[in-house]
């Protein structure tokens, strides 16, 4: 497996549930208990209301790509994997994150397509949330 780069946990706000889902095999994101909506990418405050009453939940992991480009340029952590396709995808919950389409030729990736969560090895011991077209 080759050695690819890893974000580190909790830097400036608390990615340790998003993290420890990851390695359960588990989606889950921030939700903001005021109004009863997801957000990505985690951040200290709801970006619907501005408070600090979030929790984490699981999502489905099902949705449908939004937007989607295929990197062909060699760059770090990107050895033996390209072509590589990337994809904003819009979650059944009405969240978008971005993340690699595996397991299908990138030249065949296209917005609408319904996607569910797979996963992406980053290290050894740290999964990564990719999507696979259903």
């Amino acid at each position: 497996m080759i050695k690819r780069p890893v974000s580190k946990v909790s830097v400036y706000v608390d990615t340790a549930p998003f993290w420890e889902g990851a390695k359960r095999g588990k989606l889950v994101l921030q939700f903001c208990k005021d109004t009863n909506q997801f957000q990505h990418y985690p951040r200290p405050v709801s970006i619907f209301t501005g408070s600090r009453n979030l929790e984490w939940r699981e999502v489905s992991g099902r949705g449908v790509i939004y937007a989607c480009t295929v990197i062909r340029v060699p760059g770090p952590g990107l050895e033996g994997r390209l072509p590589l396709s990337v994809a904003t995808v819009e979650l059944d919950e009405g969240v978008r994150v971005l993340g690699n389409i595996v397991g299908t030729d990138p030249d065949r990736v296209s917005i609408g397509q319904r996607v569910e969560v797979s996963w992406d090895r980053l290290a050894e011991d740290v999964r990564y949330p990719a999507f696979r077209i259903v």
